[in-house]
């Protein structure tokens, strides 16, 4: 009787691999305009971003603010998000609000953003409204500012990992791909827009005379564009929720064997939603028992084994981490330090000279310059955004990726050796590609990865009813037997995502990467202020370039690409 069992049993096995029921199931095809409103997230984030540049540090130097404080305003914020970022990413893996997985976060964050810029644009103005003292208005006006920038950052730069890990989510590979392009492309026009109209002086308009300040009518702007665009993100693609299905396998559904029927329900991107033909009772029984132990082993993996989840990726993982590393590190190495770097080389200008002098005027003209050579780049990142789709087919990822990194190292490497105003924001535009490389070109590679390793996975998942009663050998190489423990934690996964097998998902991934522009912040405001002091802004340059060459070869050499 046995033997019959275990032949028929195998006989099953076989059917099902050729049946293939746990095939990963792509999610449908969506619309350009779902993927049009599913980026204005990045078009709401990169204009407050560019409000942020551009009136932060005048709104710090109003209020006041010593230059002791300045180092740790900028470098608080990348050093938070550095270390709570993969612990936000894992826990938004295993998140199980009825509206989504990834939503819960962004909003969240959204609201969090929207809050920092109410404090550091109009902390000043309703502190100088309700306290008359002033020693004590000036601490209190310098303590919400500095809370303000901080959150605001922490904030945006949090976000993009939730919003990318949304994206995949949802997406098949195709339309993961357009995207991607489509958040590069209102990224760029996001920036252009913030530094046009934080060019524009509205303290002697009617607007800003109206609402009182500039700081004000940029605040009013830009809460009315994040919040509008963050609904209609928002709105843009259902997201299935992560549930436990171990609730819809009842006793009543087992009959005397452990076959499987091919009969199968499918929803849309999922792994696997099979309706077990018989299931045995052990097993449900199992199932309910280990339900609240399979959320307390989550718990402890957020918290307890995330280190070691690092540590463990993946080699190519790691290796797309540090090129992302060592792009943001070249790209914020000239772009914090810009304006100034016109102001000082290229019209060779004096921030510390009087400001009534002819040296300090000089540098401002530079300032307003270099910011006017920000939208340029902004402008051209949004357009090589809209080329990069038909490029891509020529040369594919790694000719994307090693494109990006080589014309911002010649770029970059040619205004600091040749500083020239026109020369200079022609230079612009090849700031503009690499922007727009590093917002696509690493996210669509991690898209590829988890592809593939979902393709790697068997065809057929057995469970078996007992933890000690696994059969050895297996019975035909495409079918993985599982245990009642793992089975449950395996049938957890909502439509469209998977962890790996060392607990890893999308979400982590997405979070770890976007963790490296946190690095390389912290590394430039630490390491490069130092050397501007003592070697000048051209220095800056010079370093920037260098950088993105090493890039290059590090792109071209270690980075594995995925047809």
């Amino acid at each position: 009787m046995g033997g019959n069992m275990g032949q028929l049993g195998i006989q099953t096995y076989e059917s099902l691999a050729k049946d293939k029921p746990f095939d990963p199931v792509e999610p449908p095809k969506r619309p350009t305009s779902n993927l049009i409103m599913h980026s204005m997230a990045m078009l709401g984030r990169e204009f407050c971003y560019a409000v942020e540049a551009a009136y932060v540090t005048p709104v710090l130097l109003s209020v006041g603010l010593p230059k002791s404080l300045y180092s740790m305003v900028w470098l608080l914020s990348p050093v938070l998000g550095f270390l709570l970022q993969p612990v936000v990413g894992l826990a938004s893996d295993h998140c199980q609000a009825s509206w989504g997985r990834r939503r819960p976060y962004i909003l969240t964050l959204g609201v969090m953003m929207l809050l920092g810029m109410a404090l550091y644009l109009n902390g000043d103005a309703v502190v100088t409204a309700l306290i008359a003292d002033p020693r004590r208005k000036r601490i209190w006006a310098i303590t919400i500012t500095m809370i303000g920038v901080v959150v605001f950052d922490f904030a945006a730069d949090f976000i993009d990992g939730p919003i990318k890990a949304y994206l995949f989510d949802v997406c098949s590979q195709e339309d993961k791909e357009r995207g991607l392009y489509y958040h590069a492309l209102f990224t760029g026009f996001g920036g252009a827009l913030g530094y046009l109209l934080g060019g524009i002086d509205w303290a002697h308009l009617e607007t800003g005379r109206a609402l009182g300040t500039e700081f004000q009518v940029m605040f009013l702007f830009s809460a009315l564009v994040l919040t509008l665009c963050f609904i209609i993100h928002l709105c843009s693609i259902p997201e299935a929720p992560l549930r436990d299905v171990t609730k819809d396998i009842s006793p009543q559904q087992a009959p005397q064997d452990f076959a499987l029927s091919s009969d199968k329900m499918y929803q849309y991107g999922s792994i696997e939603k099979v309706k077990f033909g018989s299931v045995n009772p052990e097993l449900a029984l199992q199932g309910e028992k280990h339900k609240n132990s399979t959320g307390q082993s989550r718990k402890v993996m957020t918290m307890k084994s995330l280190l070691r989840t690092l540590v463990n990726m993946p080699p190519h993982y790691r290796c797309l981490c540090i090129s992302h590393f060592i792009g943001w590190t070249a790209f914020l190495s000239n772009m914090l330090f810009f304006t100034d770097f016109m102001g000082q080389i290229v019209y060779h200008g004096d921030p510390y000279s009087a400001h009534n002098s002819t040296e300090f005027l000089i540098y401002e003209r530079g300032v307003e310059v270099g910011c006017w050579g920000l939208c340029i780049n902004a402008m051209f990142s949004s357009l090589y955004s809209y080329l990069q789709r038909p490029l891509g087919s020529y040369l594919g990822l790694k000719g994307l990726y090693f494109l990006g990194y080589f014309l911002f190292g010649l770029g970059t490497g040619l205004i600091g050796l040749f500083p020239n105003v026109y020369s200079t924001l022609t230079m612009c535009t090849l700031f503009g590609v690499m922007s727009s490389t590093l917002y696509t070109v690493p996210f669509s590679l991690i898209a590829k990865y988890h592809r593939e390793e979902q393709d790697e996975k068997p065809n057929v998942m057995m469970v078996w009813p007992k933890d000690d009663q696994l059969p050895s050998p297996h019975p035909t190489p495409d079918v993985e037997f599982l245990c009642p423990r793992r089975a449950a934690e395996q049938r957890q996964q909502a439509p469209g995502w998977s962890l790996d097998s060392d607990g890893r998902g999308q979400g982590l991934d997405c979070a770890v990467l976007t963790c490296m522009v946190q690095l390389a912040q912290i590394l430039v405001g630490g390491g490069l202020g130092f050397l501007v002091n003592k070697a000048g802004s051209v220095i800056v340059v010079i370093t920037a370039s260098a950088v993105s060459l090493i890039g290059c070869c590090f792109v071209a050499l270690f980075v594995r690409y995925v047809d």
